[in-house]
């Protein structure tokens, strides 16, 4: 890690040639890291895998050049580069989203599906309400893969990127899901992480519009160092890109000699967590390594390999010497919050601080930090290279009998079938571990939840607040930090003391990986392109339909319902994961747990606000026929997860816009849209407050005209007094979604 007084290292070419490419150098001027072995650069042409400034090549000719840019061309319906409308060869869903993305396109005119679509139940394959909830909506969506010619996979057989990698990508190929983690670049495949309307568009046909992102190259040179896994890559690109935006909603391009020297679930494993750094999808030069991954699964015929022109132009470039990519740990509430794990074992209260964080009852007499539980899980943990790592480590030795725990969740039934034959599962039972089948519960708070004040270390995708069953409001906290499996296993072969892989002296066997996909055979039901109109849905008694929502009026009063500072809200404090989950499949009973774990009286005020009688101050202001709603106000509102009950849950509240200073991510903002509900902006932090009104007159005729502001006016006892909010950059498409009130007006009209 840098010093503090040498942290901050620019490029001294990035302001020259980003003020050239048109791009706003606002922000990107200042860019920094505090990774060490990462750097950042501004625009470049690669020529051969190396820099090179030649002022005769083009680069609007040369970006063609790109793998990301041939493979969204390819899929792109709008005979416009610059604007596109994409059409996907595959869809992913898991059990906390299908059902309400097939309830809405059931409700639009869905019939059949039109290109292969997945449905896993790997987020609530737990009930963590009691009941039958989550095995009625399992049987749902069984029986909308038969109707509508789906693929279903049963609770516990794989985890939804698991089971796509191994069975649904294609080189050069595009999968949208509903998930954010939709990531399958490694293995030649763009994916992209989308809220559940995006797909309801795939399934009736429409596009997923989108302007040409940019294209970012990520060059690999080096080796792994013994002892460096996927995670600790992961973990410090993630470190080095996420805060100061250098690829929010592009595209990374995997380039460079390091590529070479990592193994295909090495590569699935980074890959994974691209999402982490805020990026839009991610693609990887494909060679042998890949070639071998689709033999082994027996789909070489979808292999092909991938790798830019000669010459091709990139927006940026983050050069990782993976050779000098030491051991991370993310520390709480975020991937980002990266340090190595050196780092922190050698001053761990001074690092803690830096990130205000203060564990001094983890810190033991000789000044060691030590945690409670272990975690290896997922699409991202739960790899079979790193269950071997894990198993090389650990083989002899034991967890002992403290409070220090350690869970493994191997990522599909395959991989738990081959660690049971060659004997690495039973000697990881041996030494104190417990193996589980696979599940995301622990990703987001519905499985191995740790204890009041516990520390957990996770090879999974997240930290974020509020996850992992933590509920600061009720004074239950749960902190979590993300490791590489090997550094957790050298943690759990010492009690709990927070130890570096890279301090062992161990020999990894890498035993080679068969797949048996003999599970899959006997257990998942294919039945894409053999649609059966006679099947009836089974619907059980907490599936419900979305409400009525009405179209936007010509006037809007909108009331502050919840006004938060935090620099970013999370998806999972907008909608908690976790138990709330259970009632995904129930538009009015899920929203009552809408910003529950960071605002608790939102409900009550949002659900006021559609009924209560204005106050005569706000009567005196405003048309009799003014359309009511609410808002709520947070300055980048989003991060996280794609699921779109962060939005409709505000929306069946009565929820009519957000405001923010910009928001987290594209998926966020789409969710939003989709909805009906206007993702304002503002330029400064707005001086309104909860109870305030905000009345927007005309807004009907200013989204329709595609005007860029609106003036309103902010209604309160003490006066009024006017406000400038930003009305987004729409499609012709979001536009006419909005005026409709939400997608499903919009289809149905």
């Amino acid at each position: 890690m840098r010093s503090n007084d040498s942290r901050r290292s620019y490029d001294c070419n990035f302001r020259k040639l980003i003020t050239k490419s048109g791009v706003s150098d606002r922000r990107r001027l200042c860019f920094y890291t505090e990774i060490d072995m990462i750097t950042l650069k501004g625009p470049v042409f690669i020529e051969n895998g190396n820099e090179v400034s030649n002022k005769e090549y083009d680069a609007a000719e040369k970006r063609k050049g790109t793998m990301a840019y041939r493979i969204l061309t390819a899929h792109n319906k709008s005979g416009n580069d610059k604007k596109l409308k994409l059409r996907f060869d595959a869809l992913a869903s898991h059990d906390i989203t299908y059902v309400g993305i097939i309830q809405t396109a059931r409700a639009s005119g869905l019939k059949r599906f039109p290109v292969p679509y997945v449905l896993t139940n790997c987020h609530n394959s737990l009930c963590a309400v009691g009941g039958t909830i989550n095995e009625d909506d399992h049987l749902f969506g069984l029986s909308a893969a038969k109707k509508y010619g789906g693929i279903y996979v049963p609770a516990h057989q794989s985890v939804i990127h698991s089971f796509m990698r191994e069975r649904m990508t294609v080189c050069g190929n595009m999968i949208l899901g509903s998930d954010s983690h939709t990531r399958y670049g490694a293995l030649g495949t763009m994916g992209i992480g989308e809220g559940g309307p995006e797909l309801v568009k795939q399934l009736l046909e429409r596009t997923y519009d989108v302007d040409m992102p940019e294209i970012i190259a990520v060059r690999l040179s080096g080796k792994p160092s013994k002892g460096v896994g996927p995670h600790d890559v992961a973990i410090a690109l993630i470190g080095a890109v996420y805060k100061n935006n250098f690829v929010k909603n592009k595209i990374l391009e995997f380039v460079g000699d390091g590529i070479a020297n990592l193994s295909q679930e090495f590569r699935n494993g980074i890959d994974v967590m691209t999402t982490e750094t805020a990026c839009l999808s991610s693609v990887w030069i494909t060679d042998e390594n890949t070639k071998d991954y689709y033999v082994q699964h027996g789909r070489e015929e979808y292999y092909k390999e991938l790798r830019p022109d000669a010459v091709a132009y990139y927006d940026g470039l983050v050069d990782i010497d993976l050779s000098e990519i030491e051991p991370m740990i993310a520390l709480p509430y975020h991937p980002s919050n990266a340090v190595t794990i050196r780092e922190l074992t050698s001053d761990p209260k001074g690092v803690l601080a830096r990130f205000g964080l203060d564990f001094s009852d983890k810190i033991i007499s000789d000044g060691k930090l030590v945690a409670d539980q272990g975690v290896i899980a997922g699409c991202a943990g739960g790899i079979y290279d790193n269950l071997s790592a894990v198993h090389d480590i650990m083989n002899g030795k034991n967890i002992g009998n403290g409070s220090f725990s350690l869970s493994v969740y191997p990522q599909s039934q395959p991989v738990y079938t081959a660690i049971m034959r060659n004997g690495i599962a039973a000697d990881l039972l041996d030494s104190g571990a417990t193996v589980r089948t696979a599940f995301c519960g622990p990703c987001f708070g519905a499985g191995d939840v740790p204890a009041n004040n516990c520390l957990s270390l996770r090879h999974s995708t997240r930290n974020f607040p509020n996850r992992e069953g933590s509920k600061p409001g009720d004074k239950q906290n749960a902190f979590v930090a993300l490791m590489d499996a090997r550094s957790i296993a050298a943690t759990a072969i010492n009690g709990g003391v927070i130890t570096s892989a890279a301090d062992l002296d161990v020999e990894y066997t890498e035993p080679t990986y068969t797949f048996d996909d003999s599970p899959y055979k006997n257990r998942v039901y294919d039945g894409y392109g053999k649609p059966d109109e006679s099947v009836e849905l089974r619907f059980g008694p907490n599936i419900a339909d979305w409400p009525k929502i009405a179209p936007l009026g010509d006037d809007l009063l909108i009331k502050i319902c919840s006004y938060i500072t935090d620099d970013v809200t999370t998806t999972d404090e907008l909608i908690p994961s976790g138990e709330t989950s259970s009632y995904r499949s129930n538009p009015l009973k899920l929203a009552r747990f809408a910003l529950s774990r960071k605002d608790p009286a939102y409900v009550g005020r949002a659900e006021e606000t559609v009924k209560e009688n204005l106050p005569d101050y706000v009567k005196n202001a405003v048309p009799d026929d003014v359309q009511r709603g609410s808002v709520i106000y947070a300055r980048r509102p989003g991060d996280g997860s794609a699921r779109e009950q962060a939005a409709s849950c505000q929306r069946v509240l009565g929820g009519s816009a957000n405001i923010a200073l910009e928001y987290a991510t594209k998926r966020y903002r789409s969710n939003l849209i989709n909805w009906g509900m206007i993702p304002f902006t503002v330029d400064s932090e707005p001086d309104f407050k909860v109870g305030d009104y905000i009345l927007v007159k005309g807004i009907k005729t200013k989204i329709e005209n595609a005007e860029k502001t609106t003036e309103a006016l902010v209604i309160t006892p003490d006066g009024n007094r006017t406000l400038t909010l930003n009305l987004p950059a729409l499609t012709p498409e979001e536009r006419e979604i909005i005026l409709c009130g939400c997608l499903i007006n919009y289809y149905n009209k």
